[in-house]
């Protein structure tokens, strides 16, 4: 039997608890790293392979118009399927306050266009009005899945024609089954809502079943649809063009649902990268905490073969023998470790992705997990070796320890024995045989306050935002519907007056909207017409239009015109296409139609110029004095509003937070994780490298205690050595982590976008420092009490 054998089976039978340990170590750093980095594989993919598999619509086309003729939108040139759906809603009476909304009304929904994945169950039968299906989310929001019955409630024939929501629904009671979950770019969750609105699509023969309970006695309500070209979002403009040649129209707002799959695939790459750099920290952290546990098994282990080099040993066969134990460890414990990653596969990917991923639950990355395998115990194996050639050579090195500038000053500054021992150890090597590297312990320092401080100030930009609906443009609080396609429900002008007296309104803007269109871009224009005070529009660069040839860009709008600040663009309205001049690029309001970072603003001249007296909604956005309730406004002034002609009719409602805030709040946890990784791996370098100091230089401890050290001054040397790693790790870490966690937020609020205010946390700045030295102090009470208590007599005589 080989002498490496031999020596195994003798580690196997002294170290086995050890070893056993060294493989649990090696088992969780493998698990977390591969599940990290699979999970961040499968979100950053989860988009593309839900559109590889669902037919998804190229456009969603929004005439709103009765009685629109979708038969010829069918027939035109590129167009391979259209499916439409009613802007109605409906009701379900066992969630109150549930409403869903754009029921499909035709046989192609589910099957041609947005052929959705089936989670669960099975797609509704067309013929029958009594099935529903659900969106992923709706069982765990609302516990009820396939088999479970719902009541759909439907307006009344008026109420559908008119579009009041007032009230209780007036129509049928239908009882419907839950037969399917389903899965697709449109029917899917979203951040902001998961599974609590627009989750719940019935069967196309629900609506051809009671078609007056959606769209009205005489057929005044609207079918929009969704429209699947041939060529994908290459066909658009010449669908465009066919489109407003056959109806004679060049306002009709047209989504490009390529733009919805980019952002999100913009938020579920974020996060992906995310979860890649917090499996890199974790590899990181492994590496060190890890290694470090490798390193001493393998240092005791080259210190007792040493013996064996006159009884002829070599130096390959003591690296060969010290470093056998440890790989066979981490091979178990890599083996673990991939298995553990297979299993966590269930639970990915997270956050948006998981809303859009075609086939939850297990699905094991086996080019992640194959090569996570093989690379883990090579690494170790590189690590042990390493490791065990360091031992070999410090065990024959006689060169002098390269010593610290810090040390050396407070020497020569003659401070007090413990602190200048402290500083050699916390900053200093050492000298051969006690040498113990310093580096790791140092940067690990400071990449934990980094982490914590980066984390905590990422996360005070979310707080900001979450808490100041004016970073995603939304200086108003209330909106008022005052009509809709050309015509005002009641007298607009007495309506916003009567608002506009509110001793809680601060500012009135009787704002129209219309679509205009600027090549292949639809762009949501509002009017600018304060009635009182004002509605700050919050603008990124530039200032407000000032006359008629003048517009503000929403960012996405800007983005997609290739506009900035003086350039020129062409818009076409009604009246027909103008040249206008860019003023500044800000927000918008959002709307039901547009998200608030796509539209322009304009004044009332530019909008008559480009409209006439045409608008599509005729909106009025109140803004409200500072800490003022908006729903006790909300109340008072639908009371007084309906005093006015009509006012009975006007909607005024709380605005709703954008999905974008949500998306925002989604990735807060991954940074926070972040630092809490780096965290640990401070808290576990600090106090390996307080623990090993006192073990490895116990020598130059005894020395110092038998020339007259007391044991309080032995202690003082190991809370000097901590204290001195955390203001080292402070010095380095408080400046970058501020630093990163605003380039962070800065990337955020680009992406999102948001207007970027940098974040501070003030808290966090002023407890970092004192933490920081707590905690590295009471991990030097252990390895203190250590040092205070070594047996002087014995270690002298031995060493």
């Amino acid at each position: 039997m080989s002498l490496v054998a031999v020596w195994l089976r003798l580690e196997a039978r002294r170290r086995a608890r050890s070893l056993a340990v060294l493989a649990l170590l090696v088992a969780v750093a493998t698990a977390t790293v591969l599940a990290a980095l699979a999970g961040a594989r499968r979100g950053e993919s989860a988009m593309a392979r839900l559109n590889a598999v669902t037919l998804p619509a190229d456009a969603v086309v929004l005439p709103n118009q009765p009685e629109f003729d979708w038969d010829a939108v069918r027939s035109l040139p590129g167009v391979a399927a259209v499916s439409g759906f009613a802007v109605a809603p409906f009701f379900v009476e066992e969630l109150p306050g549930y409403w869903g909304y754009l029921p499909p009304v035709d046989r192609d929904a589910y099957r041609t266009v947005e052929r959705p994945v089936v989670l669960e169950g099975r797609l509704a039968d067309p013929g029958r009005p009594d099935e529903v299906v659900v969106t992923g989310y709706f069982p765990v929001a609302y516990g009820l899945g396939v088999g479970d019955t719902l009541t759909l409630r439907l307006l009344s024939e008026r109420q559908a024609g008119d579009f009041d929501l007032g009230g209780d629904p007036g129509g049928p009671r239908v009882r419907a089954r839950i037969v399917g979950v389903i899965r697709s770019p449109w029917y899917s969750d979203k951040l902001g809502d998961k599974g609590t609105w627009f989750s719940v699509f019935p069967s196309p023969a629900l609506v051809a079943t009671y078609r007056e309970n959606f769209l009205g006695a005489s057929s005044s309500g609207f079918v929009n649809a969704l429209v699947r070209l041939d060529q994908g979002e290459r066909g658009l403009p010449a669908f465009r063009a066919g489109l407003a040649k056959i109806t004679g129209r060049t306002d009709i707002e047209i989504w490009n649902a390529g733009d919805v799959t980019r952002h999100r695939q913009q938020v579920n790459a974020y996060e992906s990268l995310c979860l890649a750099v917090f499996a890199l920290v974790a590899l990181a952290a492994a590496l060190v905490l890890v290694g470090q546990s490798v390193a001493r098994y393998v240092a005791a282990g080259v210190g007792e073969l040493q013996v064996l080099r006159a009884s002829g040993l070599t130096t390959r066969q003591c690296l060969a023998a010290a470093c056998a134990g440890p790989f066979l460890a981490s091979v178990a414990g890599s083996t673990l470790g991939a298995g553990g990653a297979a299993v966590a596969s269930a639970w990915m990917p997270i956050g948006a992705a998981s809303l859009v991923e075609p086939a939850p639950g297990f699905d094991a990355d086996l080019l992640v997990l194959a090569c996570g395998w093989a690379a883990v115990p090579l690494l170790v194996l590189a690590g042990a070796l390493a490791a065990a050639w360091l031992a070999v050579v410090s065990a024959r090195s006689t060169a002098a320890p390269v010593r610290s500038a810090v040390a050396r000053a407070a020497d020569r500054l003659g401070l007090p024995v413990p602190l200048v021992a402290g500083a050699r150890f916390a900053l200093e090597r050492g000298q051969a045989p006690g040498a113990v590297p310093v580096r790791p312990a140092l940067l690990a320092a400071a990449a934990g306050v980094l982490g914590v401080l980066a984390s905590f100030t990422f996360a005070a930009g979310v707080a900001d935002a979450a808490g100041n609906p004016a970073r995603f443009g939304q200086t108003f609080q209330l909106t008022a519907y005052l009509g809709e396609g050309g015509k005002d429900w009641a007298a607009a002008e007495r309506a916003t007056d009567v608002m506009a007296r509110d001793p809680d309104v601060a500012g009135v803007n009787d704002s129209r909207v219309a679509v205009a269109e600027a090549g292949d871009v639809s762009v949501t224009v509002y009017r600018h017409h304060p009635v009182s005070g004002a509605a700050d529009v919050v603008l990124l660069s530039g200032r407000m239009p000032e006359d008629p040839g003048e517009v503000v860009l929403a960012p996405t709008t800007a983005r997609a015109l290739g506009a900035e600040v003086g350039s020129s663009v062409r818009l076409a309205g009604t009246t027909g296409p103008r040249e206008v001049t860019v003023r500044g690029i800000g927000f918008v309001p959002q709307g039901s139609h547009n998200d608030y970072d796509v539209g322009a603003w304009t004044t009332t001249a530019g909008f008559e110029a480009l409209f006439g007296a045409d608008f599509k909604y005729h909106l009025a956005l109140v803004a409200l004095r500072p800490g003022a309730d908006p729903q006790a406004v909300l109340g008072r002034l639908t009371k007084a509003v309906a005093g006015v002609e009509g006012g009975d009719r006007v909607s005024i409602d709380a605005v709703q937070p954008p999905e974008q805030l949500a998306e925002v709040q989604d990735v807060q946890i991954l940074p926070l994780f972040l630092g809490g990784f780096l965290a640990l791996l401070a808290v576990g370098a600090v106090g390996h490298a307080l623990a090993t100091a006192v073990r490895r230089r116990r020598h130059e401890v005894a020395v110092m205690r038998a020339l007259g050290m007391t044991r309080a001054q032995a202690r003082l040397v190991v809370f000097t050595q901590g204290s001195l790693l955390a203001v080292v790790g402070l010095a380095f870490g408080v400046p970058l982590g501020v630093a990163l966690g605003r380039t962070l937020w800065r990337v955020v609020a680009e992406r999102t976008p948001l207007f970027y205010e940098p974040p501070v946390a003030l808290w966090a700045l002023l407890a970092i420092g004192p933490a920081a030295v707590l905690v590295a102090n009471l991990l030097a009470l252990w390895p203190g009490r250590l040092a205070a208590r070594l047996p002087i007599g014995h270690i002298l005589r031995t060493e």
